[in-house]
């Protein structure tokens, strides 16, 4: 073979070589370089603020490549969507926070045929999922609120679920564990009506509430899971001049809910840390991408965050927050 024909032939291989590792990089896999995660939670809000600074602190203490793509409502095509661009887009790892957990899974099952690592939270179970991360015990989280509602009217009364809609799983489950909670440990509080799916709409929440108390005047409590369901009672209580009058234990950002706390419109706000979520999804996520998949087992501690308990694809923390006028102003976010 001339001289010619070997720098030909060798060039061509070449040429093959690095087309082949583009595009298995272009699968979401990557052939040099930092890995690339992109959460996509469930909408833009504060409390997803929070969950965004909880991976802009992972991308730099693991020295990975992090992003957040925030749909502009809780629209479950909008966020299959934003899932399906990200995996596109080059990311190595999805972390969703689902609006709708049967909707994601087609594309969680292509994502996982790529290679792309898959992370939920507040998913428990979820069908396609590598791991789901949940910062609080689901089976307990309603018997906290029980029990913070029975502090403010006692061990009787007529209140409220509201959840964000009736396929956010954990939101069900948490419903669930505060109805089976009541019933067992306070039979004189009545559930006036099913929950209702309207707590990720401030608006919606606001008006359901105004609604709520006409039809049933003898309400003593809403009990809300959802970012938004929270500041919406909140709002119609004071609407109805009802400050101090009707209790409300429910979810959202000190920051958020700061005002309400602080006038009695809003008694207890019961969250975890939605940035620490954020943080551990990272941090799996880079060990399956890493090869460290068996790492993820019982007595595994995930820096800064400690020991968790994991039972099947649910790694779980015990971290709740129980946010009153007494302790609200020690937490900003």
């Amino acid at each position: 073979m001339s001289t010619m024909k070997k720098v030909i032939c060798v060039a061509m291989i070449l040429l093959f070589v690095a087309g082949g590792l583009f595009a298995r990089g272009s699968q979401g896999g990557q052939a040099s370089g930092k890995l690339n995660i992109t959460a996509i939670p469930k909408l833009k809000s504060a409390w997803f603020d929070a969950f965004e600074a909880g991976l802009l602190k992972a991308g730099k203490d693991f020295d990975v490549n992090v992003s957040q793509m925030n749909p502009p409502t809780a629209d479950e095509a909008v966020q299959v969507r934003f899932v399906r661009d990200a995996i596109t887009q080059g990311a190595n790892a999805v972390l969703v926070v689902p609006n709708d957990a049967n909707s994601l899974v087609p594309v969680f099952r292509d994502a996982r045929s790529r290679g792309v690592a898959v992370l939920t939270h507040e998913s428990p179970d979820q069908p396609e999922a590598d791991y789901n991360v949940e910062m609080i015990m689901n089976d307990k989280f309603g018997h906290h609120h029980i029990e913070q509602l029975v502090k403010l009217i006692g061990p009787s009364g007529d209140y409220v679920i509201y959840v964000g809609s009736l396929t956010v799983p954990a939101h069900n489950i948490w419903a669930d564990s505060t109805e089976d909670y009541a019933k067992k440990n306070y039979p004189g509080l009545n559930l006036v009506t099913s929950r209702q799916p309207v707590a990720e709409d401030r608006e919606l929440a606001r008006q359901t509430a105004l609604d709520l108390l006409r039809t049933y005047p003898n309400i003593k409590g809403f009990i809300t899971y959802g970012s938004q369901g929270g500041p919406g009672v909140a709002l119609a209580l004071r609407e109805l001049g009802l400050v101090n009058q009707i209790a409300l234990i429910g979810g959202g950002t000190p920051n958020e809910t700061r005002p309400f706390v602080k006038d009695g419109s809003w008694n207890a706000v019961l969250l975890w840390n939605s940035g620490e979520a954020a943080y551990a999804m990272t941090y799996l996520s880079q060990l399956i991408l890493q090869g460290r998949r068996s790492e993820i087992r019982q007595g595994i501690n995930i820096p800064t965050l400690g020991t968790p308990d994991i039972q099947g694809i649910n790694v779980l923390f015990d971290k709740p927050l129980i946010l009153t006028k007494d302790n609200i102003d020690d937490f900003d976010f």
